[in-house]
């Protein structure tokens, strides 16, 4: 006889399938960036070396990677889960309260 999951074990499994697939997209980013960069040297050595353009998008690239890692790996940003649990709370409240 097949079992039921409990709701809680079931948005357990949701966030955390939601957070590996975090991780591994963050993983993807650095991998291409580790990829794409070099790549960007090269093209820059070999085309006008007097200007180095590949730091534009070494630095601003590395900037999104920064943002990405945050949002993966802090657990409780500034607008998080908790945040967005408590305002959905407040508003469910509210609401109720209107009806009353």
């Amino acid at each position: 006889m097949k079992r039921l999951a409990k709701p809680h074990q079931n948005d357990s499994f949701i966030k955390a399938k939601r957070r590996v697939e975090a991780l591994k997209g963050f993983y993807f980013n650095v991998l291409a960036y580790c990829l794409v960069i070099p790549f960007l040297i090269v093209v820059n050595y070999k085309t006008y070396w007097e200007f180095k353009w590949f730091w534009f998008s070494a630095i601003g690239w590395g900037i999104g990677i920064g943002f990405h890692a945050y949002r993966v790996f802090v657990r409780n940003p500034i607008f998080g889960e908790r945040w967005e649990q408590r305002k959905l709370e407040q508003f469910m409240r509210e609401e109720q309260n209107r009806s009353i």
